[in-house]
């Protein structure tokens, strides 16, 4: 409280300032002052006389309810002092000098936002008064956007509510703005209205929450929107933006897709077809399939999917979908699609089964299927490739023609579609022998074993005999048969030159082979000893011989020192001669002996049915 004294000074200085003529005072304050919520709001009060004051009382005020003014402070020369029992008591201060005050206000509120008022009284200087506008802000929660779950029908007449958006806590009032694919929206008469509703809360707070109408189109299906904040600050204004949304757009089916799900490209007769249909409504309408052959009997399905099972070419045909759609204004949209199921007969084979050639004939065999594509043959043997083609020409059969003949029909626009067929060639004709060899040539010695062979083909199958002339040791030791093939093994033993003969023979002919056996005698034991005895003795008689020469030259010589023989100059000469000559004789007489030695034993062995000692040792080892 201010004191009476005071108030009566002040009293006497207006009186007196009143009846000064010419005093002027200058304020200078801030229209508006902007600060933050719990920040600090300094409010300045700038002053100046026209001429020096005694005294200066500067006062503060702020507009209350109901537009009246309450004092916060004062202060003069001697005090500066915050009145008592206010709200701000206890959250201002003042601050000055001889030019001016600040008025400082912390953990500023939303209820400070108002007028505050500074007064200058110099006396006989002058008075006056400037006031500031104090605003306080405090910037809202980001907003919140949600989209209706239901969904919204574009047969509705009326904008539907599509989404909500909600702002919390902000001051002043915030504002909220709607976009459609970033585009915004504005109020429009049977397209788009704006519901806003508007609370604040004990705290001073608002909440805002705005409902956008919306007259929804099919194209909305893949619309986003949102919803943006703004809101001010001190100094600016600012924006928040929503997450975006996208609603559920529920529209009538005008249009219907049928098509094959599988199998891929064409159909063989076997597959398992899975027909798909669908409307290009929302919600996806339900579906009905039926063929046009049986236009009155629904089709079971799963969901909007026909299977077909192990199909063949009866379920070839016109197939229909429709349908149910509640809200569609046409309720006969519905889709066809033409089904065919391809298919391959059976091969057909001409000749059929087997057939019978006779050797050096000519056959035309044909192999073909009905089927609803283009067919291609390939015909084989024994696995191997011999034609591609529906025919087969067999020319000059021989038995090698004979045999099985498959082909394989195939679809090439449809892999795996293929069948096949045989057919058994069978080729008659008379006995043929495997060697090309009619007369054979054997040299075998006497009492040897011999294996001869005969093998013969021929359809029907032959019949093999053999006729043997001049050994008496023969006998078939195997016989082997197939379907037109015939073996038999004969072994004989050789005991003088031999005939065999192997004849193969049919109803359709017959063919021979000659195998001529010369034999080659054995050498006895008992000759080859007699040729040994025989040498040896002629080898004692030479060995005899020479001894006796040998004595005869010594007795010779003897005689011939000891005088006993007639001696002269010509007889030296003669008898020096004699044993010159004697060894010569000697040595000749060797060698004469040793040759007729040889030649009787090879005289020997021709004639007396002997061998040479080389020969002997052949033999034995033989």
């Amino acid at each position: 409280m201010v004191p009476k004294s005071s108030f009566a000074l002040l009293a006497l200085l207006t009186c007196f300032v009143s009846q000064e003529v010419g005093a002027q005072v200058f304020l200078n304050m801030e229209d508006v002052v902007e600060v933050y919520k719990g920040d600090s709001a300094v409010i300045r009060c700038q002053y100046s006389f026209a001429q020096n004051p005694s005294v200066v009382m500067v006062q503060w005020f702020v507009r209350g309810p109901g537009g009246r003014r309450i004092r916060i402070s004062y202060s003069d020369l001697t005090m500066q002092k915050v009145d008592h029992n206010t709200t701000y008591t206890d959250r201002i201060s003042i601050a000055g000098d001889m030019t001016g005050e600040n008025l400082t206000i912390v953990d500023a509120r939303l209820s400070d936002e108002r007028e505050f008022f500074c007064q200058v009284n110099g006396l006989a200087a002058g008075n006056g008064e400037g006031r500031t506008h104090l605003k306080v802000f405090n910037p809202p929660e980001p907003p919140t956007i949600e989209a209706v779950r239901s969904g919204v029908s574009v047969t509705s007449l009326l904008p539907s509510k599509i989404a909500s958006c909600e702002t919390r806590g902000g001051f002043p009032k915030p504002n909220i703005t709607w976009y459609r694919n970033h585009e915004p929206l504005y109020p429009q008469i049977g397209q788009v209205n704006v519901v806003t509703l508007v609370a604040k809360g004990p705290s001073g707070l608002y909440t805002v929450e705005s409902e956008l109408h919306y007259t929804v189109a099919r194209e909305d299906s893949d619309s986003v929107f949102s919803c943006e904040v703004s809101y001010y600050v001190p100094g600016a204004i600012r924006t928040a933006e929503s997450r975006e949304v996208n609603i559920t757009v529920h529209y009538p089916t005008v249009k219907v897709d049928m098509w094959m799900e599988s199998p891929i490209g064409l159909v063989k007769e076997g597959d398992t077809v899975e027909i798909r249909c669908r409307g290009d409504g929302n919600p996806l309408p339900t579906i009905t399939f039926s063929r046009e052959q049986e236009v009155d009997v629904g089709l079971e399905a799963e969901g909007n999917v026909l299977v077909l099972k192990d199909v063949t070419r009866r379920d070839s045909g016109l197939y229909h979908c429709l349908s149910l759609d509640l809200d569609s204004v046409d309720s006969d949209v519905g889709a066809s699609l033409e089904l065919s199921v391809n298919y391959l007969d059976p091969a057909v084979v001409v000749p059929k089964d087997s057939e019978i050639m006779l050797k050096g004939e000519s056959l035309t065999a044909t192999c073909n299927a009905l089927s609803s594509l283009e067919t291609a043959t390939i015909w084989f043997k024994d696995g191997v490739v011999l034609r591609r083609g529906h025919v087969l020409q067999l020319q000059d059969a021989t038995f090698d023609t004979a045999g099985r003949y498959d082909c394989e029909v195939t679809v090439p626009s449809i892999p795996g579609l293929h069948t096949s067929g045989s057919v058994h060639i069978i080729v008659q004709g008379a006995p043929e022998l495997k060697d090309v060899e009619k007369e054979v040539a054997l040299m075998e010695r006497v009492g040897k074993w011999l294996n001869l062979t005969c093998e013969a083909r021929g359809i029907p199958r032959p019949i093999i005999t053999w006729n043997v002339t001049g050994s008496p040791n023969s006998r078939e030791v195997l016989k082997k048969e197939t379907e037109d093939v015939v073996l038999s093994i004969l072994t004989l033993k050789v005991t003088m030159d031999t005939v065999a003969t192997c004849s193969a023979t049919n109803v359709m002919g017959a063919e021979t082979r000659n195998y001529t056996i010369t034999s080659i005698p054995i050498v006895t034991p008992t000759a080859r000893n007699t040729a040994v005895d025989n040498r040896g003795v002629m080898i004692v008689v030479v060995i005899i011989s020479l001894l006796l020469l040998a004595i005869l030259g010594s007795v010779l010589y003897f005689l011939y020192k000891k005088g006993k023989l007639p001696c002269g100059r010509s007889g030296k000469q003669e008898i020096t001669k004699e044993t010159t000559n004697k060894d010569s004789i000697v040595v000749e007489m060797k060698a004469d002996k040793t040759e007729k030695t040889e030649k009787s034993g090879l005289l020997t062995g021709v004639n007396g049915n002997n061998k040479p000692q080389s020969d002997q040792h052949t033999d034995l080892r033989k």
